[in-house]
């Protein structure tokens, strides 16, 4: 940029149509035009002046222009090669400010490509969203490199991850979500915003990492929240008998074994895989 003045960039519906870029619903591809929407899922981190920035699934660049306009040091994965040409145009108008990957993001470690601390920011592919985000949360060392998540969802998936007990979302994805961390509903986009536009609503979450419970394994939390919420109109006692000690724990912590999955909060979650990593 030159005096800090952002450039006069083409408007996206033009980037589309000189690359053909038209959305394929194969890679879940929804693009998101609206400028002024771009920058206000931009700002939601904060200041990002010489920010580092992960995101994957740019598209035609609508988001990442957005996040190059703030100051930020991007680095992209796009998977479709149709991309990369308006990519590598839009790197043009901001030098030293845009990295490009070409590859799939679900076998790319953000962290061997950026040093130090980022944040991640997508309007996320709607067929691996769920899988990234499961992804970025299970990473073994925590607290991990990234600072916070700002990503885009189906409506559904994102009440899903910040769901609370006794509600029809609340899921393994919820307790994943927030048993290290904390998750909210940064902004609800309406459906008509993006090209194509998708039969669902859409939402975009915000997700910060916590202090990791002490004595509690991931391996051992997912075994658990996976017997429990496979079988979630059995009780307990009967979704987690085949768990060594799993029964013993529900006692232990007295919580009650006729109950279903869905009413149990993340700190019994917690007690639970505790219980069961220190059982002898």
């Amino acid at each position: 940029m030159r005096n800090n003045i952002p450039p006069q960039l083409p408007p996206l519906r033009e980037v589309i149509a000189k690359y053909g870029l038209d959305a394929n619903k194969a890679l879940g591809q929804n693009f998101l035009l609206d400028e002024q929407l771009l920058d206000r899922i931009a700002a939601i981190p904060g200041d990002l002046k010489n920010i580092n920035i992960f995101e994957v699934g740019p598209g035609p660049g609508g988001l990442t222009r957005a996040l190059l306009r703030a100051g930020a040091i991007v680095t992209v994965v796009e998977r479709d090669a149709r991309c990369i040409p308006a990519l590598e145009e839009l790197s043009s108008y901001f030098p030293n400010q845009l990295t490009i990957i070409e590859g799939d993001a679900l076998k790319i470690n953000p962290s061997d490509y950026i040093d130090g601390e980022y944040h991640l920011l997508s309007n996320l592919p709607y067929n691996i969203g769920s899988a990234l985000t499961v992804k970025w949360l299970s990473e073994q060392q925590w607290p991990p490199r990234w600072l916070s998540l700002s990503l885009m969802f189906q409506k559904e998936v994102a009440n899903r991850i910040v769901a609370k007990p006794n509600s029809k979302s609340y899921s393994r994805l919820s307790i994943l979500a927030g048993w290290r961390s904390d998750a909210h509903i940064a902004m609800k986009v309406h459906r008509s915003a993006f090209t194509p536009s998708p039969k669902v609503m859409s939402a975009v979450v915000h997700i910060v990492p916590k202090d990791n419970p002490a004595g509690v394994s991931l391996a051992t939390l997912e075994n658990i929240t996976a017997h429990a919420f496979g079988q979630r109109r059995k009780m307990l006692r009967q979704s987690l008998k085949s768990i060594k000690g799993a029964l013993e724990a529900l006692k232990a912590n007295d919580i009650d074994d006729t109950l279903r999955a869905e009413v149990i909060t993340i700190e019994q979650y917690i007690e639970l895989s505790r219980y069961l990593e220190y059982k002898p």
